[in-house]
This record gives structure tokens, sequence and C-alpha cells, in this order.
């Protein structure tokens, strides 16, 4: 019989690669970097392949550490999912590790988490914030049970369940040609200068795709980090921009000095939802969540 891996070694694996350190990965995983190191070799033994390049000082994987690091996930995902699902443990009860984008994280999770808190008081819930891409990766692996992001946005393996749409505004500062419209069409942003996200952020690609803009590369000159500079940017007249509904009611725009103006019907959108891995034996818990982020909307 072939020898295998044990979990103990791919979890060491795998916080290497996210991490790039052995000093950090081996604090994540509360042990010694001699204990990590070791664990790493013994791995290297099994696999006979060399898959981590010492030749260099900064930290890189060989051709064959990536092939581990990209594979090894799934591996520990389902490990988890088994130990979960045969574990006892009750729908609602222990930790559960909620993941959210920074264009939702603000409007939205203050009051879930207090609305969670009250309804399943066994619920221990824990919060990530970061971009999509990253999410998703963390999902897939096994690193969150389940994340509360904007479609549309394509992962493998991946149930969703919608909670609603956000439609966007347009927002501007009081000098602008279009401050004293009462609504404007996708048509009109083409005569615009917009302020979006950079890239990395799902809420730019879906601005532009929500509102027809052909222009990308005009859009790409004025990127902002989050949706407090894009609304500073805005105030101070270098441009406009397009905020989602759940920050408008959250006072983003006026807090800010803008003027929001909505669209006509059909409104551009973007769609919220939870999604968890097929198979976790999370969809409980992530419908639970849906219901309570739907009704905030």
């Amino acid at each position: 019989m072939k020898a295998l891996p044990t979990l103990r070694q791919l979890q060491f694996f795998v916080t290497l690669a996210r991490r790039e350190s052995f000093s950090k990965a081996a604090d994540e995983c509360l042990v010694s970097q001699s204990t990590l190191s070791s664990a790493v070799k013994e791995l290297e033994g099994l696999v006979g392949r060399q898959l981590v390049d010492r030749s260099t000082r900064s930290f890189a994987l060989t051709p064959a550490g990536e092939e581990v690091a990209m594979r090894a996930p799934a591996l520990l995902a389902g490990a988890e999912d088994l130990v979960d699902a045969a574990s006892g443990r009750r729908p609602l009860e222990g930790a559960f590790t909620l993941g959210v984008i920074p264009t939702i994280a603000p409007f939205v999770l203050p009051k879930a988490a207090k609305v969670l808190r009250k309804k399943y008081p066994k619920l221990e819930l824990f919060l990530r914030e970061d971009l999509t891409a990253s999410l998703a990766e963390r999902l897939s692996a096994g690193l969150i049970d389940a994340a509360l992001l904007a479609f549309p946005y394509d992962i493998p393996g991946v149930e969703v369940i919608d909670v609603g749409a956000d439609p966007f505004w347009f927002a501007c500062n009081s000098d602008h040609d279009y401050a004293q419209r009462k609504s404007l069409s996708t048509e009109d942003l083409h005569a615009c200068k917009l302020l979006l996200l950079e890239d990395g952020h799902c809420l730019r690609e879906h601005a532009i795709d929500a509102c027809a803009i052909a222009d990308r590369g005009a859009a790409a000159s004025f990127d902002g980090t989050s949706l407090f500079t894009l609304t500073q940017m805005a105030r101070s007249g270098l441009g406009a921009t397009l905020l989602p509904d759940m920050a408008v009611k959250n006072g983003l725009a006026k807090t800010a000095g803008l003027v929001a103006v909505p669209f006509k019907k059909p409104q551009p959108e973007r769609r919220i939802g939870v999604a968890w891995r097929k198979g976790s034996g999370r969809g409980e818990e992530a419908q639970a969540i849906a219901e309570v982020v739907r009704d905030l909307f």
C-alpha cells in the first residue's frame, strides 16, 4: 500500500504556502518552526519531490509544491466536512466562520450579527472581511464555512442562496451637471467621468456590467480603494461614482455631502447571496444567515 501524507502534514504545508513564511506558518499552526519544517520535509520525502525552493532568499514553491498547494485544500476541506458530519454537531450550534466582502460588511454585519446572536445564542459566529477572490479560495479550501458575497461570481463546488437585489445609485457633488436630475438612465453615464473601485473589487465589475459601461479604460483611470475613498474623491469634484443601495440607505452619500440620484427602471443592480460548499452540511446555517440578511434589505 502506498504511503500517503497525513492531514497534519498537508495542513502545515497549505498554511506555509499561504503565509509564505516558515515562522508565520508555525505561529498560525501553534507549533515550533522546527516542527513545521520537519513535517514539510517528511511530506517531500513521501511525494519524492522537493516542494519548497530553498535556493533563494525569498520564499518560493517548486512546480511540484505549486501542484500540492493547489490540490491539498480540497482534501483538507473534505476531511473537515467528514468530521463535522460524523461528530453529531447540531446545526446552528458551535463555531461558524463567515466571510464578507468590504462593500457589504459595514452596511449589513452590525445589524445581522446582532439578530443572529439573539436568535441563535449557541452559534459562535466568526467573521472575516476580504475581497471576493480571496474568500472564494478560502471557502473552497474549507478555511471558512460560508461567504456573504455579491453576484454574479463563479465559484465551483458551492451552493448559493439569493438574498436580494442591491441597485446602484449615481452619486456626485452638488455642482455636478446631474445633481438636480430626478433620475438617470445608464446611457447618461457615457459622458461622465466615473470613479470606480480598483481591480480586485467585484463591485467594480458588477457596476461596469450592470450599467453597460463600454469604455472600461476610461473608468480604470480613476481607481479608488474603498467606497469611503470614492465618496471623498467625488466630493472634491474629481468625478462621480456609483454606490450600492445598501451604502446609500446607511447614509454614506449623505455623510460625504453627495447627491444620490436613482436610475430609471430597470435599475442596474448586483445580487447578494450566501454561498457554502456543497456537501459541507452547512446549508442550514447558510439558510438562517440568508433569512436574517434578507430581512435587512
